[in-house]
């Protein structure tokens, strides 16, 4: 049965991004108040990055680091043009260990010691937000990575704070349009604990709303990495739903798919993006999680060999170095890839590293990324263009795309 593709943004909505982000990029055009370090090489873009490479968000953050250097190595290569001069990107990475009060602490040390001009990373929710009120204090522009809707509200508090990932509704809506095209009518949500969890839950109920479908139960999942998930998915599965969405980040999500085949569910399993994870495909999720479907950014199909525009190229050549160096691609891995890219075209755009330049032009970028289209604009941070979403499925161990 075929799977509607996700529905497209309005022309009225671009239109209301793309004028806000004229009136702006006027402004910046004359001179601003300059914030950040004035001491740092001259022949250097300082970014930062706070990554979770140990601790329960490690599937992600370790994806992010690769396709951090990556992107930095290619850009490298020529530098990066800045008003007059070429500067090379110099990376001060930090392991938050998924900790959000280490995060933080790393966010007051990269500003005012290490003197970055921008910081990314934040892969949960929980990081995310407890780095953004100190980015904001410091005037250092931060791109998160996480899936909270939050992030990046109320934008009068946070106008130093961006978001790549989709939105909550927009995925919502996409998994509510699989729904309902496969006719399943009483579904289940088992939720991750935590403001991405948090998100879930407003949008899933919402979106299902629209399509007639009952929400017969949501579970929260613990929030412990090795915590046993068996009594929530038993919850779920003993209201005898049609279909189930599991709205977590790996490692959660495969465990979750296993808890509830465990339960004896033997119906399609639904996952939002923050389980494209190398993680969830690994050999003891491998059972549970086949059949799955996923709405994920149209990047984890990699890149046809017949796109030939800009973005295609790019997205192209960076999965073939990714695959090259790591051995497979996760379609998670290049939000970092885009952070440096939104960056570097800040300060290309800003002919300058100010901190207070870099946000206004941050602010005022649509543009195509590896990952998918992102359009900021002074009234909105985040995230992804809503048709930049996929529906892909499990097939034979690997994420194959349906529409």
């Amino acid at each position: 049965m075929a799977v509607p593709t996700v529905e497209a943004w309005t022309l009225s909505r671009r239109g209301l991004l793309a004028a806000a982000a004229t009136t702006l990029l006027a402004a910046c055009g004359r001179e601003e108040e300059r914030t950040g370090p004035s001491g740092s090489d001259a022949r250097e873009l300082v970014v930062g990055a706070s990554l979770e490479l140990s601790g329960v968000g490690k599937a992600l953050g370790a994806q992010q680091e690769r396709a951090l250097r990556i992107t930095t190595d290619i850009l490298n290569e020529g530098g990066v043009p800045v008003g007059n001069l070429r500067r090379n990107i110099r990376l001060v990475v930090r392991d938050n260990a998924s900790d959000p009060r280490l995060a933080a602490q790393h966010t007051t040390e990269l500003a005012t010691r290490d003197n970055v001009h921008a910081l990314i990373g934040g892969c949960l929710a929980e990081t995310s937000l407890a780095i953004a009120p100190v980015a904001q204090q410091q005037h250092l522009p931060f791109i998160s990575f996480a899936a909270a809707d939050n992030i990046t509200l109320p934008l009068s508090q946070r106008t130093f704070i961006f978001k790549l990932t989709p939105d909550a509704r927009d995925v919502a809506r996409a998994l509510a349009q699989l729904i309902r095209t496969q006719r399943h009518e009483r579904v289940g949500l088992l939720v991750a604990s935590g403001p991405h969890g948090d998100s879930g839950v407003r949008a899933v109920t919402a979106a299902l709303k629209g399509v007639n479908s009952d929400l017969v139960r949501s579970v929260r999942l613990p929030r412990a990495e090795d915590a046993d998930l068996g009594p929530a998915a038993e919850r779920i599965a003993a209201k005898n739903p049609d279909a189930v969405v599991v709205w977590a980040t790996a490692p959660f999500s495969g465990a979750a798919a296993r808890a509830l085949r465990k339960a004896d569910y033997t119906g399609p399993i639904l996952f939002d993006p923050g389980a494209v994870a190398e993680e969830t495909l690994s050999e003891k999720n491998t059972p549970a999680v086949e059949g799955a479907y996923a709405v994920h950014p149209i990047s984890l199909g990699g890149s046809s060999l017949t796109n030939t525009t800009t973005a295609g190229l790019a997205r192209r050549d960076f999965v073939y170095r990714y695959v090259h160096e790591h051995g497979s691609f996760s379609g998670f891995a290049p939000y970092a890839s885009d952070a440096v890219q939104l960056v570097v075209n800040a300060a290309r755009l800003a002919k300058s590293v100010d901190r207070g330049r870099l946000r206004a032009y941050l602010g005022n970028q649509i543009t195509e990324g590896i990952a998918g289209a992102y359009s900021f604009a002074p009234i909105r941070h985040g995230g992804m263009d809503a048709d930049s979403l996929g529906i892909f499925t499990v097939s034979s161990g690997a994420w194959s795309r349906v529409s």
